[in-house]
């Protein structure tokens, strides 16, 4: 069992930044591969970044590629999503989550345990 809770999520302007935080319980925070989601108003949920187990790999949604870092600590339980260059298009609730994948995956499906979620919002 795992419980996220993510954290960081505000109001920037466009151009600006925002770094959020996940924090996980649990021992074996280092056995699950992390991602990030978004959902915008009225829209899907879509895949955003996501870190492998030992973070020697990630992958990104294509519109985010240059202007988000996702990283983790295992030490410290937690995963960061470094968001620069931000974009009125970012706008969306940001969600935490971990599955039990050794490889990075985008697919929703791969993922066991999400977090509650934290608004990102970006003012043009």
């Amino acid at each position: 069992q795992v419980q996220l809770v993510e954290s960081g999520g505000g109001l920037v302007q466009a151009g600006g930044s925002l770094r959020l935080s996940c924090a996980a319980s649990g021992r074996t925070f280092s056995r699950y591969g992390m991602g990030w989601f978004r959902q915008a108003p009225g829209k899907e949920r879509e895949f955003v970044a996501a870190i492998s187990w030992s973070g020697g790999s990630t992958y990104y949604r294509d519109s985010v590629k240059g202007r988000f870092t996702i990283s983790r600590d295992n030490a410290k339980n937690t995963v960061v999503l470094q968001m620069n260059s931000l974009k009125s298009e970012d706008t969306a609730v940001y969600y935490c989550a971990a599955g039990p994948s050794p490889v990075v995956t985008a697919r929703e499906g791969g993922y066991d345990y999400w977090g509650q979620g934290t608004q990102v919002t970006v003012s043009s």
